[in-house]
């Protein structure tokens, strides 16, 4: 098939450190490619892939300080897509909904699938609008806030069945990975450590938005338990294999409805158990008792980190492969993307009668 793939413009397609809708488009695309598909990128200048590209920035707009506007960018990355459109049997967007408008009125043979949360409320006017436009979601309790748009599918990440390459033993510590931010936990994934009384690694990433959150909530925990937990920062792909793999256990603190969790999967390619609270997508994703174990709070948390050793690293890892690798994935979008371009030909015919 001939499929246009539409990433943001935040991040480099994979992004170079955090990016976790970047780095789903890169590991669909590639895998894609493996299957024999043609494909076509549209995303930043920087961007690495073997399909072809279509940059529409020259670099990542969180490299760009000087842009003040993206949604103008955007703009135009749905009107090159669209000028494009029928060079391609699907078209792939990874965006929430700028380009619903011209590519509903013009028909066009594509799906969205939505990356992050939906549960606000500015969300129902848009989508009600078009209700007949194709969405994914990445999570079966992604959609709840959303139940009447038109579910084609879910459809969960997955990851190159390489990753994460070698593997070391486990090294004594809990890990963290992700952003410092509220919803993710790091105050919770710091207690919990303290609890257990085990060392704590935190690689994250404090954007713009979460400084204040950083400087007033985590930095003096930093400080209060300056022996047991070490802060990072912000690691690259290639860094992150050893990082989880060398972990006893990834904390996954999240409260919020988390859409999928990318780092849980991450962690599960490890063999690394993953002790996560009980929101959004965690129960689709982590077997409690064999990929890790589901928690209601804190001290349950820390309860779960003396029963670590009742789990198989090597079975966390089957479970991985079983589930959530970029081949399952691709395969799962290719069956979409012929039911897409079959309604979209149909479509057409009618039209012409």
């Amino acid at each position: 098939m001939r499929i246009a793939q539409v990433a943001p413009l935040a991040e480099a397609v994979p992004p170079r450190l955090y990016g976790g809708t970047e780095r789903v488009v890169s590991y669909l695309t590639e895998e894609l490619i493996e299957l024999g598909h043609d494909v076509t990128l549209f995303a930043s200048g920087d961007s690495l892939t073997q399909a072809e590209l279509v940059p529409m920035v020259p670099r990542a707009l969180r490299l760009e300080a000087t842009v003040r506007d993206p949604v103008a960018l955007h703009i135009a990355l749905v009107e090159a897509v669209s000028r494009r459109a029928d060079e391609f049997d699907a078209i792939h967007v990874h965006f929430d909904h700028l380009h619903l408008p011209l590519f509903t009125w013009r028909r066009l043979p594509f799906l969205t699938t939505l990356h992050g949360r939906l549960d606000m409320p500015e969300l129902v006017p848009v989508m009600r609008a078009y209700p007949e436009a194709p969405f994914v979601s990445i999570s079966d309790a992604q959609r709840r806030p959303l139940p009447f748009v038109d579910w084609l599918a879910t459809v969960h990440h997955g990851l190159p069945a390489g990753f994460p390459g070698r593997r070391p033993e486990p090294g004594g510590y809990l890990a963290f990975l992700g952003r410092i931010c509220p919803e993710k936990g790091p105050d919770r994934a710091i207690r919990i450590a303290a609890r257990a009384g085990m060392p704590l690694k935190i690689a994250a990433k404090v954007d713009a938005v979460d400084r204040a959150y950083h400087e007033a909530v985590v930095e003096p925990l930093f400080r209060e338990h300056a022996g047991l937990v070490e802060y990072v920062g912000e690691i690259a792909e290639h860094e992150k294999g050893a990082f989880l793999s060398a972990a006893t256990a990834m904390l996954f603190p999240v409260d919020w409805p988390e859409p999928f969790g990318l780092a849980m999967i991450e962690a599960m390619a490890c063999g690394t158990p993953v002790i996560a609270f009980d929101r959004g997508s965690v129960r689709e994703v982590i077997t409690d008792g064999r990929t890790g174990f589901i928690v209601a709070d804190e001290a349950a948390a820390g309860t779960a980190v003396a029963r670590l050793d009742e789990l198989d690293r090597a079975d966390i890892r089957r479970a991985f492969t079983e589930r959530f690798t970029a081949r399952r994935m691709a395969l799962d979008y290719v069956d979409l993307y012929e039911r897409i371009a079959a309604a979209s030909a149909d479509a057409l015919a009618d039209a012409a009668d």
